[in-house]
């Protein structure tokens, strides 16, 4: 324990702020997804088309980054974190306090999620710009295991708040906005970079071909397990909001552990590797969550179902391979932010037509085909992977 408190204060100012922006904001955005399915059934009677419909206005701020990003392109990075946060911390408060009908929640859930997903490139060019050379997949892996910790608490927060101390939704959504409030806080005293240059945040370059189709592909797995496993745990299994909150729990605890082993090893075998390999996985995922509940008892397959839950949470995290690689193949240092924009609206474009056309498939055919679907995906970004190269000589 020593240790770790020495290495804390010796830490880097800027480093220092950061690790404590992300760990709050964690602890905000866990609260939030460990009550928000629950809360949509509870309070709205949600059905399942209108549940995927949703991630159109909640994924839409997402396709929106670019060109939000370029329009704040006097902000610097940090800055623009900070407002992200500001969104956010926004947004969940309206959400919480002034949304008595499904459609006013939907505008408010808007704001909230503008926020979060402007927030997700910045996440990544600063943790590359606060890496020691050589040592980037170690760093962003470090940062994520702080978000995974903030994970733990934060979801064991609500599942001892909601058992024991009876909290309404109303509570939980202003822990979440006290959290995101200390966020934007925190990242609004960071020091902004130096000798900021204008970014061409919407110009595609050739150059970068494969790094967009990876996030054409990672778009479209994204939200069929964001949106439809957990929602086969709430719904074809019936399970209470304590259930999210606990396997959110236990994933973060693995994450811990799990993130700084998944940065090294991209340092050490690379991308492509771990590119390839997540893209295995994903295949014996997908048919987990779609076909548990028809060849196991129905206890074995719920058991089952969490099982694939935490594998997918913990696969998620090899978003910074991604961003690595796009790192690495850069042709100048400020196509970094810019092209990582980029990536989230791609990435978002496709996560909503995949929301939509799952909602739908699921309505006229069953859940399990809309993970075959995500099979199909897991297969094609398996041989996208393997076309990943790092050239010799790359900006890093």
């Amino acid at each position: 324990m020593n240790n770790i408190l020495k290495r804390l204060f010796s830490t880097p100012r800027e480093l220092k702020i950061f690790i404590f922006a992300s760990f709050s904001m964690g602890m905000g955005y866990s609260i939030f997804d460990s009550i928000f399915n629950n809360y949509l059934k509870d309070k709205y009677d949600t059905t399942p088309w209108q549940r995927s419909f949703l991630e159109f206005p909640r994924e839409l701020p997402g396709f929106l980054v670019v060109f939000v990003t370029a329009a704040l392109w006097i902000l610097c990075s940090r800055r623009l974190g900070a407002l992200s946060m500001l969104l956010s911390f926004i947004g969940v408060l309206l959400i919480g306090f002034a949304a008595p009908t499904y459609t006013i929640m939907v505008l408010f859930l808007f704001v909230y999620s503008m926020g979060q997903h402007l927030f997700m490139p910045i996440a990544q060019t600063i943790g590359m710009e606060l890496a020691e050379e050589g040592q980037t997949g170690r760093r962003l892996g470090q940062l994520n295991s702080i978000r995974n910790v903030a994970t733990i608490i934060g979801s064991f927060l609500v599942f001892l708040t909601f058992k024991y101390l009876h909290f309404e939704y109303t509570q939980a959504f202003v822990m979440v906005a006290l959290f995101l409030g200390v966020a934007t806080m925190m990242m609004y005293t960071m020091k902004p970079e130096e000798n900021l240059e204008r970014r061409s945040f919407l110009k595609l370059k050739k150059e970068y071909k494969l790094y967009y189709l990876l996030n054409i592909l990672s778009g479209s797995r994204k939200q069929l397990f964001i949106t439809f496993g957990p929602w086969v745990i709430v719904t074809i299994f019936k399970q209470p909001t304590q259930t999210l909150a606990t396997l959110l729990t236990i994933g973060g605890i693995i994450g811990v552990f799990f993130q700084p082993i998944l940065g090294k090893l991209i340092d050490r075998k690379g991308e492509r590797f771990v590119l390839a390999t997540e893209s295995v996985l994903l295949v014996f995922v997908s048919l987990g969550y779609g076909f548990s509940k028809f060849i196991l008892p129905e206890y074995s397959a719920f058991i089952a179902i969490c099982v694939f839950y935490l594998l997918d949470q913990m696969l998620f995290s090899v978003g910074m391979a991604r961003s690595m690689y796009m790192r690495k193949i850069a042709l100048f240092p400020g196509d970094v932010q810019p092209t990582l924009a980029a990536g989230v609206t791609i990435d978002h474009i496709f996560s909503i037509l995949i929301a939509l056309l799952g909602g739908f498939i699921w309505n006229q055919f069953g859940f399990q085909y809309v993970f075959l679907m995500g099979v199909a995906i897991a297969a094609i970004n398996f041989f996208v992977a393997l076309q990943v190269k790092i050239p010799e000589k790359s900006y890093s």
